[in-house]
């Protein structure tokens, strides 16, 4: 366990380290940020197309900050040969497959829930539809508030104790951006205490947690592949398994009858769709907390199988 734990931390803080999960959290709070002006000019809702570029937004980041975490966990030890050091302390392969997705999910369960804290952000503000429309204040003075004071701390931190600026200002970020959703859930618009009405939607928290659940079978995958194979392959093959899954059903789900080959797409593949509640929430139609659940146990259950099936690959790969 002790070894299990140590792996784990290692890969979390060296996955925070990459300048690549950075840039990729700060591209989708970019796009957070102008995606209620990119919204504002279709002939339906405003707001649903705000919806749906935020949470589609959350999934791509999500998507590619597991892979490239968990290509840069594993197929660059290999490369490295650094993994050498690691398996003759001795650490068992399965030990070490799992410290390794245990440590990836650390740095994607981060990345996701920053995130995620911007689209609530986002969609709280919601699009200036009409000229008679006003700006929340409490969004931007919030969000504001927590970048600026990100910045400034994680420069001070870089500059006194020499931590690097990058990781910091994550996890600095995230732990304002909780304060500040706090702050948002108990303060209304109108800067008044009504967390009744904080224009904070309970069916976007459940879009927000089944989308996580999505990055976690995502990232099982990207762990399975780069046991095997190197980064660009893992990158190809994950992201033809996202594009798939997201069309599971209209590729398998109507010949899974009638052809075995369906059948067998139909449970090799994951079916992403299943996560993207979007247009149940639009169409206003209920989502009870048992579907959640219900997705989380498919979601475990894939995830505990694609480990396997990575510990089995694993084991058989010559490192030297």
């Amino acid at each position: 366990m002790n070894k299990l734990i140590a792996i784990a931390r290692n890969t979390f803080v060296e996955t925070l380290r990459q300048p690549v999960y950075a840039v990729i959290i700060a591209v989708a709070l970019l796009l957070f940020l102008i995606s209620p002006a990119l919204s504002m000019y279709t002939m339906d809702d405003d707001n649903k197309l705000l919806r749906e570029i935020g949470l589609s937004t959350l999934f791509l980041t999500s998507l590619f900050v597991a892979i490239f975490s968990a290509s840069g966990a594993i197929s660059v030890e290999m490369e490295n040969k650094t993994i050498l050091t690691v398996l003759t302390k001795p650490v068992q392969r399965p030990i070490f497959i799992l410290a390794k997705f245990i440590g990836v999910m650390g740095a994607v369960a981060l990345a996701h829930y920053l995130c995620a804290i911007g689209v609530l952000m986002t969609i709280r503000h919601g699009v200036l539809s009409t000229a008679r429309d006003t700006h929340d204040w409490t969004v931007i003075g919030s969000a504001s508030v927590v970048v600026v004071t990100t910045v400034l701390l994680s420069a001070f931190f870089n500059y006194a104790y020499d931590w690097k600026f990058t990781s910091t200002a994550v996890v600095v970020g995230a732990i304002l951006a909780t304060l500040a959703m706090v702050f948002l859930g108990l303060i209304d618009r109108d800067w008044q205490f009504n967390p009744a009405h904080n224009g904070i939607n309970r069916l976007d928290v459940y879009a927000v947690v089944l989308l996580f659940l999505a990055a976690m079978v995502i990232a099982s995958i990207a762990v399975a592949i780069s046991a095997r194979f190197n980064m660009i392959v893992t990158l190809s093959a994950c992201i033809g398994v996202f594009l798939l899954g997201l069309i599971s059903d209209w590729v398998f789900g109507r010949y899974a009858g009638m052809h075995l080959w369906a059948q067998a797409g139909r449970f090799l593949v994951p079916n992403l769709q299943i996560f993207w509640i979007s247009d149940a929430i639009y169409e206003n139609s209920v989502v009870p907390a048992r579907y959640i659940l219900v997705s989380a146990s498919y979601a475990v259950a894939y995830t505990i199988g694609i480990l396997a099936v990575a510990i089995a690959l694993f084991q058989r790969r010559q490192i030297a």
